[in-house]
């Protein structure tokens, strides 16, 4: 029956989630996964002032795009050192998009809004077999 519940609010917590921002959490990136979501890891320093300007930029983007699909996971640099080296993540204000489990793109430090706009909304490059 643990079992169960754990499942059903894993499922809750990533679907309600689905298209804003959530602190990650290993259940949630692999849940978003196998779903093969849009999701934008956001390796983030609460005193760092680059990641600030980045989350002003990530809350236009949501503004500007209300219907968008990505979900964003928030790293703690200083608090979640695993998953920091996981993602090779050599500094805070790495922002690393996915598509499923594709990573499709990567920026670190970056902060201008056209750039980050367009690492958000990028797409996986197709997969066709001749």
């Amino acid at each position: 029956m643990k079992k169960l519940l754990l499942i059903c609010s894993l499922f809750l917590s990533t679907s309600a989630f689905a298209g804003g921002v959530m602190q990650f959490t290993e259940d949630g990136f692999k849940q978003l996964q196998q779903e093969n979501a849009a999701i934008l890891v956001d390796v983030y320093a609460t005193w760092c002032p680059t990641c600030r300007k980045q989350g002003k930029v990530i809350k236009e983007y949501f503004k500007q795009n209300p219907d968008s699909e990505l979900t964003v996971l928030k790293v703690d640099y200083d608090k979640q050192k695993e998953w920091v080296k996981y993602f090779k993540a050599f500094r805070q204000s790495t922002l690393i998009r996915y598509q499923g489990e594709k990573e499709i793109g990567r920026s670190i430090a970056e902060t201008n809004e056209r750039k980050l706009f367009n690492l958000f909304s990028m797409k996986a490059p197709s997969t066709t077999s001749k």
